[in-house]
């Protein structure tokens, strides 16, 4: 499944990134740690990997814009164009030792993201799409679930942390979807969340509060595998406003419903 050469730099760049933080995850009680904020780490290994990305995507494309959760923004040359990076989405898990986190990067043109990256190094899984070209883990092309019903769904989300504001909205959330599903599930990656709803391993997915890094590619590879992707309240940016909803067709609108209340 050849993909076009922007595609082609991207997974390159997710899995020198991947095989740098899996050696790092095997150390990691010997990582040095410094804390950003409340429950929100960034470890050695986060900025070395977004420099190792960094560094493929621009010699590659140095007329590229930048946005990356540890490095900020950069404004390119081509205003059209800019790489989204997230070098670690799941550094909490990552710095406990649990295998469930994942390099992301997507490529935006012209407001749109056209491309997108998420390579689960621990079970070395590379989830890609382009715009228009289907989605695919490694050799495989990704559909969403064919589940219609939400008693049989299984869902999932991100629960806020260290007293964050939205944790009563969440909570309320669980409360009117566990008893009309399958079970949700809280694993600690936005971008694998989105990935897993591309292959079908979820049936939706729904978080607040989440940064552009965290989401860009992962809603194009799920949109290509078919799921419905939107931002929470209607008329919003998805990007900007960072609340997001995504399912399979036969299911999003009952499953929005719930979480729109």
């Amino acid at each position: 499944m050849p993909g076009s050469a922007n595609l082609n730099v991207m997974m390159k760049a997710a899995r020198k990134a991947g095989r740098s933080l899996a050696k790092d995850f095997r150390e990691v009680e010997n990582l040095q740690v410094s804390m950003k904020g409340a429950g929100d780490f960034v470890s050695r290994a986060d900025i070395n990997a977004e420099q190792i990305i960094k560094s493929e995507l621009m010699n590659a494309r140095p007329t590229y814009g930048w946005l990356a959760e540890e490095g900020g923004e950069e404004e390119g040359k081509d205003p059209t164009r800019r790489w989204i990076v997230d070098p670690l989405d799941g550094t909490t898990n990552f710095l406990h030792g649990l295998p469930h986190w994942a390099v992301s990067i997507a490529l935006e043109h012209k407001g749109q993201i056209v491309a997108g990256v998420v390579y689960d190094a621990p079970k070395d899984e590379l989830f890609w799409a382009e715009k228009g070209e289907g989605a695919w883990m490694n050799e495989t092309r990704l559909r969403v679930s064919g589940r219609h019903k939400m008693i049989e769904s299984i869902f999932a989300t991100g629960v806020p942390f260290g007293g964050r504001s939205d944790l009563p909205k969440t909570l309320q959330d669980l409360a009117r979807l566990m008893p009309a599903c399958a079970g949700v599930r809280r694993w600690g990656s936005a971008a694998l969340d989105l990935a897993y709803v591309a292959a079908g391993r979820y049936d939706g997915f729904w978080e607040r509060r989440l940064k552009p890094w965290d989401i860009a590619a992962g809603m194009v590879i799920a949109r290509e595998a078919g799921a419905f992707v939107e931002p929470m309240d209607a008329g919003a940016e998805l990007l900007e406003s960072g609340s997001i909803i995504c399912a399979n067709n036969a299911i999003f609108e009952k499953f929005a419903q719930v979480i729109r209340n």
